[in-house]
């Protein structure tokens, strides 16, 4: 009787949720920038400068130097390619913004951001950012 009494309550809460954004917990937001990192940064959807598998060195906070895994890059700075600071500020904004979907992974070691998935705005076409962040290295 109290299994029938528990699936049946379960199953009345569970019900008026079908449309409901999953909720998450946040990631700790701990984690702070050093000075000087490397980092390689998947990016795989949206329309932005930013498409494909880049390897970021920072200094300063700034990138200063790019590799991109097919060895081809547009005539763009290395200052003007995102940092990993610059990467979870872009989250950070379209989160405070009311995006339809800010999610945030975070390596449990460090805080340091792993995986970044946005889309501000539910039907517009290609304004989603789609980030995996892997090698992370401080460096002195």
């Amino acid at each position: 009787m109290k299994r029938a009494l528990l699936v049946g309550v379960t199953a009345l809460a569970l019900a008026g949720c079908g449309d409901a954004a999953p909720t998450t917990a946040e990631p700790s937001l701990s984690w702070q920038e050093p000075a000087n990192y490397e980092y390689t940064v998947a990016s795989t959807c949206g329309e932005r400068l930013l498409i494909g598998t880049f390897k970021m060195t920072v200094a300063q906070g700034k990138v200063t130097e790019v590799v991109r895994k097919d060895n081809t890059l547009p005539e763009v700075k290395p200052e003007n390619y995102p940092s990993l600071k610059d990467l979870l500020d872009e989250y950070l904004t379209a989160k405070k913004n009311g995006a339809h979907l800010a999610k945030l992974e975070t390596d449990p070691a460090d805080g340091h951001p792993t995986k970044i998935d946005l889309d501000p705005i539910k039907n517009a076409i290609d304004d989603e950012a789609c980030y995996r962040i892997s090698n992370y290295t401080p460096r002195s």
